[in-house]
């Protein structure tokens, strides 16, 4: 593929890693010089020192050629600059970062595939953990909707119950539904089916139109 990263920072910098690793043609443009000047050391990509809100800036960049463009700034207002003079130039994927909430209806609005703040994503995991130890990853979905991974407690009233037997006694309602069980001894993660037990220090897989709530921990811990 051929991409364009716009920015060479906290974000910027780990991206050009993984796409250069990877074996893709990476045009990096970075308006700061120092930055500019560490990427073009240390990756094999093109790096321009140059305000990419600049559509010359883009074109030299080969925007207009470009499977996708990144946007990793650390601000919206560029960011969004950005996205406009991409959708101008017909960059097939355009993705940005976004770092405040309130501008999320604007990347939509303008049909941008968005990131939120990873620096906010992090603390909410920290927090999350702190407060619901159990839980060991999780994804938002939406408004409400979550998907989460739970280690299963000695004591949970799932334990020992199938996925059938779990729902005919009300611990998995409606709104649940059990993705996969990473279990120790087996290899690739089980599917669940009506039949499937759950173990003791199973990792379960959850989606829930709720989100993670104290009732739904409460299935699969102590």
């Amino acid at each position: 593929m051929y991409i364009v990263i716009v920015g060479a920072g906290d974000i910027g910098t780990p991206l050009i890693e993984m796409a250069t690793r990877s074996g893709n043609e990476v045009v990096v443009i970075e308006n700061d010089a120092e930055r500019a000047e560490m990427a073009a050391s240390e990756f094999d990509c093109l790096v321009l020192n140059d305000d990419a809100t600049s559509k010359e800036t883009l074109a030299d960049a080969g925007a207009d050629q470009a499977d996708a463009i990144i946007s990793t700034t650390d601000h919206d207002a560029t960011n969004i600059m950005v996205c406009l003079l991409a959708q101008e130039l017909d960059v097939p994927q355009i993705i940005s970062v976004v770092h405040d909430p309130d501008h999320m209806n604007v990347y939509q609005q303008i049909g941008v595939h968005t990131m939120q703040n990873p620096q906010r994503l992090i603390a909410e995991y920290l927090f999350r953990t702190v407060q619901r130890p159990s839980v060991v990853d999780f994804m938002h979905i939406g408004e409400d909707a979550e998907v989460f991974e739970i280690v299963v407690e000695p004591g949970a009233p799932i334990v020992g119950k199938t996925i059938a037997e779990a729902a005919a006694d009300g611990l998995l309602t409606d709104d649940m539904l059990v993705v996969a069980i990473e279990r120790e001894e087996t290899e690739n993660p089980i599917t669940p089916r009506g039949g499937t037990s759950v173990q003791v220090g199973d990792v379960v897989t959850v989606y829930s139109e709720t989100g993670v709530t104290e009732a739904i921990l409460d299935v699969f811990t102590e």
